[in-house]
Formats: structure tokens, C-alpha cells, sequence
């Protein structure tokens, strides 16, 4: 057990709750992540059959593990590059992809959509992100409609109506372009925080409101989601209902915003010397689903959308402690009901924004934030993660059926073999939360 002064103020709030929190996620798990199937093995007349051989193993989760693809192919060699396809889909099956309006459309009228599109750097084009998609079954989300601190350069500040209209286009250019594509989008992100160059709409009663309106106009059947940065809503500002974030989703709700999910950042961006003090509010297993139950009140799923725990070195307990303290929060998370998606952001050290590649003094909180070190090699939190995703949060057997055989087991996809006399059968089934889950096979 680590045992250090930073190991012990970071994780006190944990390990003094430990108890309570191990039952309140194992419940929750097996509340809230897994469900009864039924598969039915009869002949080719209909007739059940006996004996039955079965093996089941989960292939895909339903639940959203994530990070940010902004460093697809911008890793600076072939070697990284390929690393990081590679070790991308052993953890996630959602990407959140860069469109941020000053690298999509840097001047106006040219459009980054393309695969041979300008490079920007942490920018990669839509169309390449799509592509490496596809390729490994993962889900693409959009990362964001209108997020006014990236505007671009061009975009006037001073005359709100003009970017009402520049913005309306350029929802409606994403929407032509990647509504079949792109199933979920955040539509407003960090409208709470400081912006140090607004234009006239940041300030806009309605801004949200009207982002959502023009949104669902062209994305009707798309999930939209709204996004706010860490302090407006883990930590000590939050006052139940009466919290920045939570009033403010209240109110566009009252006025008609169509939101489909609600978006939690989670960054520990602080220094280490303030880490004991932050931990009160962050790594406090109670606090957490204090403030995930508040917003359930809303009847809307919630994304855990960006999540940094910094390392702050590579020393081996800096690194074990990054690792502890994912572990204990991935659990938390996904033991609540409302949770669909939790989205680590950085997947590589010395790549976050605000770090500098090869740099580590450039904000260590930022540089050291990753699941990989800048080499490529994985991290303790990495192997965490994927013990986590791939073998505690899995299921697999192997079952005589007399018959029929319920099952139970993580919602998912399944690879189904069947055996009965010397004759195979292979087939999926999908385990789906809510549906009957109630499957014949014939053998």
C-alpha cells in the first residue's frame, strides 16, 4: 500500500470511505452494467435441445470508454504514430474529435473536412479521425458546436447577429456533412469559464439555448450533449441544486433546449502542492456521487467528457499514485446509474494543451497527464484501465445448456459458440439494457 505524504493526502478520502465505496459500486455495478439474457437452443422443427455446449465471450461494451483523438498521426514519427493506433482500441470504443471552429475553418469559406486538408497541430482533419474509426469499431463524438474562446480570428467580436449567422452556417456544414456520421456532438462547452477574447454572444442570455435550438434544427435525430469545465461542478462551488452548472442546464431545459446528455469535465490541472487540499472535493468517493445523484435529478444521462490525473513526474510513485487514483474513480463512475461515457482526454504525455513536447517543465500537472509516457510506454494507469475494461468489467463462460441458458453479464456484444453432437455453431448476441434480451438458436 502506498504510504507516502502525498500518497496518503491525495487518497485519504478514499481509503477512509474505502468500505462504504466498494459496496456502493459493486452494487452499482451489477445494478446498473449487467442484465439476464435467455438463449433458447432448439433443432431445425423448433424442438428444444439438450446437451447443449456454450461458450460466451464479450467482444464490445455498450458503455463508453473514451479519450481524445487530437494526436492521431501528429506524434512526430512513424514508430509513435503506429504505437498509438495500436494501443488506442486495446482501452476505447469513443473518440472525441477536434472541430474546433478556428482550426475547422481557419479562414473563412476554407474548410479542414478533408483528409488532405492542411495539418494543424492536435487538429487532425475530420475525415482521417472517421476513417481510423471505422477501421477499429469505435464511435466518433464531436467536440464542439459552439465553443466561443476557439473562434476564429476572423469572426467579429463586436457584432453579436453576424455570429449568430456565421455560427448558424457552420452548424448546418457539419450537420450536411457528418449527421449520418457523428452520433453524438457536444453543442455548448465551458460557457461558464472566463473567456479572455469573447465575442458579443458569449454574453448572450440565451446563448445557450440558442445554440441547442439551431442545433437540433439541422441534427434532429444526433445527441446533444452540453459540456462545462471541472471547477463549475465537482468541486466546492457546488451547492446542490443551486450550483452554477446545475441552474444553468435548469433553466435552458425551462426554455426549451433540446439536451440529450450532460457533460462533466474532470481535470485535476491544480499543482502538487495544492493536490491534498483539491482532494476533498475530487477524490472523495461520497462528494462524487453527492454531485452525480444532483444532476441524475435531471432523467438525462451524464458523461464524465475529459478526465486528467497528473502523474506529475515519472517516478514510480508519482505514477502508482495516478494509477490508484484512476482506479478508484473509473469504479465510482461507472457504478452510476446515469453514467453512459467516461473519457480520458490525454493519451500521451507532453501533448496536452498548455504542455510542451520533449518539455516536462512546461506544467508538470499537464505534461504528466497521460496514460503513455512520452516514449510510448505504457503507464501503471494504463495497464489499470485495461485490467479494469477488458477482464474485471468482462464476461465470459462456459455452460452445458438443457435447452435454455440464462446468463448473466455485462451489456455488450457476445461471440456465441454452440456445440452438440460433434456440430458447431458460431453467432453474436447483443445484451442491451431495457430490451427483453431473449435469443433462439438453432443447432
Amino acid at each position: 500500500m502506498l504510504n507516502s505524504e502525498r500518497a496518503n493526502g491525495v487518497l485519504k478520502y478514499f481509503r477512509e470511505n474505502q468500505a462504504w465505496m466498494e459496496d456502493t459500486v459493486n452494487s452499482g455495478i451489477e445494478a446498473n452494467r449487467k442484465g439476464w439474457m435467455r438463449i433458447s437452443f432448439v433443432d431445425a422443427e423448433g424442438n428444444p435441445v439438450e446437451n447443449v455446449r456454450v461458450k460466451l465471450e464479450q467482444t464490445t461494451h455498450d458503455f463508453k470508454f473514451g479519450c481524445n483523438l487530437f494526436m492521431l498521426g501528429e506524434l512526430g514519427s512513424e514508430e509513435k504514430n503506429e504505437t498509438f493506433k495500436k494501443l488506442y482500441p486495446k482501452l476505447f470504443n469513443l473518440a472525441t474529435l477536434p472541430f474546433y471552429w478556428n482550426a475547422i475553418e481557419p479562414e473563412e469559406g476554407v474548410l479542414r473536412f478533408g483528409k488532405d486538408s492542411a495539418p494543424v497541430y492536435r487538429r487532425p482533419n475530420p475525415d482521417l479521425c472517421l476513417e481510423y474509426c471505422a477501421e477499429h469499431g469505435i464511435e466518433p463524438k464531436l467536440h464542439c458546436l459552439v465553443y466561443d474562446q476557439w473562434s476564429p480570428a476572423w469572426v467579429p467580436r463586436n457584432d453579436e447577429q453576424k455570429v449568430r449567422y456565421l455560427l448558424d452556417r457552420r452548424i448546418r456544414q457539419i450537420a450536411e456533412r457528418y449527421r449520418d456520421a457523428i452520433p453524438s456532438m457536444e453543442v455548448t462547452n465551458e460557457t461558464l469559464h472566463r473567456n479572455s477574447n469573447p465575442t458579443m454572444l458569449f454574453g448572450a442570455p440565451d446563448l445557450v439555448e440558442w445554440s441547442f435550438q439551431q442545433a437540433r434544427k439541422y441534427l434532429p435525430y444526433t445527441r446533444l450533449i452540453i459540456n462545462e469545465a471541472t471547477q463549475y461542478i465537482w468541486t466546492y462551488p457546488f451547492v446542490h441544486n443551486r450550483a452554477a452548472y446545475y441552474s444553468q442546464i435548469q433553466r435552458a431545459i425551462a426554455n426549451g433546449a433540446s439536451i440529450d446528455s450532460i457533460g462533466m469535465q474532470f481535470h485535476m490541472f491544480w499543482p502538487r502542492e495544492q493536490e491534498a487540499a483539491e482532494a476533498r472535493a475530487v477524490c472523495d468517493p461520497k462528494q462524487l456521487y453527492r454531485v452525480m445523484d444532483q444532476y441524475a435529478d435531471f432523467g438525462k444521462p451524464i458523461q464524465v467528457t475529459e478526465v486528467t490525473v497528473p502523474a506529475y513526474s515519472q517516478e514510480a510513485e508519482d505514477e502508482a499514485i495516478q494509477a490508484e487514483i484512476l482506479k478508484n474513480l473509473y469504479k465510482v463512475w461507472f457504478s452510476h446509474p446515469n453514467m453512459e461515457a467516461i473519457v480520458y482526454w490525454n493519451m500521451v504525455d507532453g501533448y496536452a494543451h498548455g504542455a510542451q513536447p520533449g518539455d516536462m517543465t512546461k506544467g508538470e500537472n499537464r505534461y504528466h497527464g497521460a496514460l503513455l509516457r512520452h516514449d510510448m510506454t505504457p503507464k501503471p494507469a494504463f495497464h489499470v484501465l485495461d485490467e479494469l475494461i477488458n477482464k474485471t468489467w468482462h464476461t465470459s463462460l462456459e455452460a452445458t445448456a438443457q435447452g435454455t441458458l440464462d446468463a448473466k453479464g455485462f451489456y455488450g456484444t457476445y461471440a456465441l459458440e454452440a456445440e452438440v453432437d460433434g456440430k458447431k455453431i458460431q453467432t453474436t448476441v447483443h445484451l442491451s439494457k431495457g430490451a427483453k434480451n431473449q435469443f433462439t438458436v438453432v443447432v
